[in-house]
């Protein structure tokens, strides 16, 4: 379980940083979009996390 949540926490760190980089270029439609679509991605990943937490106990 160890290297799962670290193989997530750098993908999330990797990701974040690449989207430092990225979204000040696009124009603000996309960038609500993109925003939006993170959101909804975490949300997810949470749901899945905690899905994942119950079946284990």
């Amino acid at each position: 379980m160890g290297k799962f949540m670290s193989g997530v926490t750098t993908g999330a760190i990797v990701g974040a940083a690449f989207g430092m980089m990225i979204l000040p270029q696009l124009d603000r439609k996309t960038q609500k979009s993109l925003k939006r679509a993170g959101r909804m991605v975490m949300n997810l990943a949470e749901d899945r996390a905690d899905g994942m937490m119950n079946i284990f106990k």
